[in-house]
């Protein structure tokens, strides 16, 4: 099995992919993170404030975000998904995966896929109180 060569010219970028239940947000930086390339949130693609989280906002923000990585010369990213964490919930919003989705059919080149959610080694305490929020 022959071992796959990668061009000393091939320019990559870290895609930092916020997923939350209000919005998405998707910064795309270079390798050592220090320069932002791109920058697209769900409310600059869609009109309405509720629609900020939902698939189809972010699919907007993958090819939107895609589009100027080729401008570029970017050839391929890493995607870093993260949700709320802390607290909140754990899991990336409804967002995340359509805009990984749509970043893959822009004919990028995926490397690493990682989840990134900061999760607490005991944190604060939940609101809600002892009985829970009651509805």
């Amino acid at each position: 099995m022959m071992k796959k060569e990668i061009s000393k010219d091939e320019r990559w970028a870290i895609a930092h992919l916020l997923a939350t239940s209000n919005d998405t947000i998707l910064t795309i930086t270079d390798l050592s993170k220090s320069e932002t390339i791109a920058r697209v949130s769900g409310g600059m693609v869609v009109k309405t404030h509720k629609d900020e989280s939902k698939p189809y906002a972010a699919m907007q923000c993958g090819w939107r975000a895609a589009q100027i990585l080729k401008d570029k010369g970017f050839v391929g990213l890493h995607i870093k998904v993260r949700g709320p964490g802390g607290n909140k919930a754990k899991t990336p919003g409804p967002g995340a995966e359509a805009c990984i989705r749509a970043l893959s059919r822009s004919g990028l080149k995926i490397g690493r896929i990682e989840e990134v959610t900061p999760t607490p080694h005991d944190g604060t305490r939940r609101p809600g109180g002892r009985r829970g929020r009651r509805v």
